[in-house]
């Protein structure tokens, strides 16, 4: 074992030199730590800077051939309407939640097909889900019924929304719904169940946020957004989500000369089996000169506003 002889004011000390290395590896230790923590402190000032600078974000998250829309509002409540196929609409929420953030004030599932409604599974087992709103509609899938059983083990309680609902959050922002009806889903489904033919019934809304304006369709189809049209529910918007991924059956002309959007996004997965998006609905768009963007070629497609202006980010990185 070394020894060290130090000679202060002609008095003898005899140090242990792992005592000396001991205080040094403490000062390397607390300096570590200090550098660990403003770093921290960096980050989290950037994180809350970067979610929390007072405007609307809607995202449409690139989840390949489904839908999965996210909304976060200008004072921080977090929306999810839909998740998607898989759990791919997790790295979505990562991208544009904070960190330390795990509740989602409100998710709504447009209609329980697979492709809107699997990824929710994965984000009831990562998120806290405050309140859930669907249509009232049952799938006989083991998806459908995974999901339901998470909701009730969570005491999540399922709230069955109908055109003229309408939910207000306390920055001003709203989402009314337009569709479908009560009546609309007795005649389309009179059963209470939704397949993947003949039913077709998908909740439509209309998301506000002051001056912007954007309409949400689902799986909709073009007779529905006539209702809609017909109950005096729709107006002149900003932005279109394109209904059915731009299924041929989802839009017509009369309807996009009534809500007159600047620009459609098309949630769509390329070379998907459907041979969505249909180049009916694409050249109707185009032949409107309203801009289209696309989910498989754009990748995320991310709408700011503050409320007066609205802009639109892509992230195409894998595109």
């Amino acid at each position: 074992m070394g020894k060290i002889t130090i000679w202060p004011w002609g008095f003898n000390y005899i140090i242990d030199d792992r005592l000396l290395n001991s205080k040094l590896f403490m000062k390397r230790v607390a300096g570590i730590g200090l550098i660990l923590l403003v770093l921290l402190s960096g980050i989290f000032v950037f994180e809350y800077s970067k979610f929390n600078h007072g405007k609307f974000h809607l995202v449409f998250c690139d989840v390949g051939q489904g839908d999965a829309i996210f909304i976060r509002t200008p004072k921080g409540s977090d929306i999810l309407i839909d998740g998607g196929p898989d759990d791919s609409v997790l790295s979505c929420l990562a991208g544009h939640m904070p960190f330390w953030d795990r509740d989602l004030e409100l998710v709504i599932l447009t209609h329980p097909h697979a492709d809107h409604l699997n990824g929710l599974i994965s984000v009831s087992k990562r998120y806290r889900i405050i309140s859930f709103a669907t249509e009232n509609l049952k799938n006989r899938s083991r998806g459908f019924s995974a999901l339901m059983e998470i909701l009730e083990k969570q005491n999540i309680k399922i709230s069955y929304i109908y055109a003229g609902d309408r939910f207000v959050l306390r920055d001003g922002v709203t989402i009314e719904i337009v569709g479908p009806s009560k009546e609309f889903i007795q005649k389309t489904s009179p059963d209470g169940f939704i397949g993947e033919r003949r039913e077709f019934a998908s909740v439509e809304s209309l998301v506000e946020y002051k001056n912007f304006v954007v309409l949400l369709t689902g799986d909709s189809q073009a007779v529905e957004l006539k209702e809609a049209i017909f109950e005096g529910l729709l107006k002149d918007i900003d932005a279109l989500h394109v209904p059915h991924h731009g299924s041929k059956t989802g839009l017509s002309s009369e309807i996009l000369d009534f809500v007159k959007p600047e620009l459609a996004i098309i949630s769509v997965d390329s070379n998907n089996r459907y041979g969505h998006p249909d180049k009916s609905i694409h050249e109707m768009l185009r032949n409107k000169g309203i801009k289209i963007l696309r989910t498989d070629r754009d990748g995320e497609i991310e709408i700011l506003s503050d409320g007066a202006s609205w802009g639109v980010k892509r992230f195409n990185f894998f595109h």
